[in-house]
């Protein structure tokens, strides 16, 4: 695979400013496991390899268990995420492959049953913040593990 574009160097307002949001993030309601957990679905679900790879190092420096990375494609039929996990999860599937006609009443409730309002708003703004870097991340093909050094995630030993 051959990078299109450098869009960091082609755009550097931009990326700083998505840098600052991305970063935000730190200060969620939601906590870094479930973050992890959301930033793979997600990339999972977009196709994006340059994101699906960080994120699953940062969730192995994060202590993420092997196993439960294995299972985050299969999160309905394991039994290895809590409801409130599978909540997040749920959310971010919704929000990342919307609906037609939008997000169902019941799974808002089933989410609401797990999470706060202020951590249903948080988790939505980083469900949107992972599909906008899996966006930019596809269309200029980012290479996967190009930015482990950067990134620190070499400590991660899956390169």
């Amino acid at each position: 695979m051959t990078q299109r574009i450098n869009y960091m160097q082609q755009s550097p307002e931009l990326f700083k400013k998505m840098m600052e949001f991305s970063n935000a993030e730190k200060e969620s309601a939601i906590e870094e496991k479930i973050l992890d957990l959301v930033h793979i679905r997600a990339s999972q679900m977009n196709g994006c390899a340059f994101c699906l790879d960080m994120h699953v190092k940062q969730a192995k420096i994060h202590g993420e268990s092997e196993l439960r990375l294995y299972h985050i494609s299969i999160w309905r039929e394991s039994n290895l995420f809590t409801p409130r996990e599978r909540a997040a999860l749920a959310w971010t599937e919704i929000l990342t492959k919307l609906p037609e006609q939008g997000v169902p009443d019941e799974l808002y409730d089933r989410v609401r049953g797990q999470l706060s309002e202020k951590e249903i708003s948080d988790l939505t703004f980083s469900v949107m913040a992972i599909n906008a870097w899996n966006r930019i991340n596809v269309a200029f093909k980012y290479v996967p593990g190009s930015a482990d050094a950067a990134f620190g995630l070499t400590k991660a030993g899956l390169s």
